[in-house]
């Protein structure tokens, strides 16, 4: 069994931007050993004064768009451009899928053998919640160990676009053009959402189709209310495979944090995502608790079944499942 270091050889290694030894710490966070949610706890303490440092760059997408290609393309601008990279992945559907990410590292294969690149996919099997709790803690690491660019993949869909807009500064969609009903397709949520929007394999003879949908896209977003980062989303024609487009969408991404830094919305949107953390770990530690309750459990299946065949109103047991934990009779 491999020895457990010590939270001062963690920090260091962190801090001096040692990557084995980061994803080992990535590794301690993402576990459920009660020992090694205490160590989590005390390394993230001590590299909290190092973090906040980093750009978050949400970036989300239908399948079949080329988000892996898209993020090594735009990995690879900006590593070149002399910045650190780390590439993150909320993956909730791996439970079911065998997770798709690990495909994705492996084509990312050109960023991953970067010095100046760190990838991480989330760990399979973890809920909804544990995943975005995990990958928030995972930012902080990836930033105290000197990253200057953080981005977070969502692999599956639904709630997972809203936990990735909750953990960064800007959201990208990343759309196909030529898809057919493109506007009816996406939803209404994600469109609101989002801070822009990429047409991506906007190249060859699909070219004509990406000027359109960035047409379409464009007038789609003016029909949704405006942004209260003050940013009016704008919609960028780009190809990964050809790296044309990239240094667009990355010039838009550094308007947004200039405009949003100077209007005060950037650091205001962090303190919001900090609280929303905050009652997320409240609420995971309760039902954690709730369920860990040896009274809770012993009555547990009954009062599933009693709900189950109608004797019972789900509220009603409910309520008396809570009464036995915080032992009201």
């Amino acid at each position: 069994m491999r020895q457990r270091l010590s939270v001062a050889e963690y920090t260091r290694g962190i801090l001096a931007g040692d990557r084995t030894l980061l994803g080992r710490a990535i590794t301690v966070i993402e576990s459920k050993l009660a020992e090694d949610k205490v160590l989590a706890t005390e390394i993230l303490q001590s590299i909290l004064p190092m973090t906040g440092k980093a750009l978050r760059i949400g970036i989300t997408g239908v399948p079949g768009v080329g988000k892996s290609t898209f993020i090594e393309t735009f990995g690879q601008y900006l590593t070149s451009s002399g910045k650190r990279v780390a590439v993150l992945a909320i993956d909730p559907s791996s439970k079911k899928s065998g997770g798709s990410i690990l495909g994705d590292k492996t084509r990312m294969e050109n960023l991953a053998h970067s010095p100046h690149a760190f990838i991480r996919p989330s760990a399979t099997g973890l809920s909804l919640g544990g995943v975005a709790r995990s990958t928030r803690e995972t930012i902080l690491l990836c930033e105290a160990a000197g990253y200057d660019i953080i981005l977070v993949e969502t692999v599956g869909v639904g709630q997972s676009e809203t936990l990735v807009k909750g953990m960064t500064d800007f959201f990208l969609l990343l759309m196909l053009a030529g898809a057919g009903d493109e506007l009816q397709g996406i939803k209404r949520g994600i469109m609101e959402m989002v801070d822009s929007i990429a047409i991506n394999k906007a190249d060859g003879t699909n070219q004509q189709a990406a000027a359109l949908a960035v047409n379409e896209y464009q007038n789609a977003l003016h029909h949704l209310p405006g942004s209260s980062s003050g940013f009016v989303p704008k919609v960028i024609a780009c190809s990964a495979l050809e790296g044309s487009g990239i240094d667009a969408i990355w010039q838009m991404i550094q308007e947004y944090e200039v405009l949003t830094r100077e209007n005060g919305f950037f650091a205001k949107n962090r303190q919001f995502q900090n609280l929303d953390w905050l009652h997320d770990h409240i609420r995971q530690n309760l039902e954690d608790q709730f369920y860990g309750n040896a009274k809770v459990k012993a009555k547990l299946s009954a009062s599933e079944e009693e709900v189950r065949e109608g004797q019972v109103l789900p509220a009603t047991a409910a309520q008396q499942l809570i009464n036995l934990f915080l032992g009201k009779h």
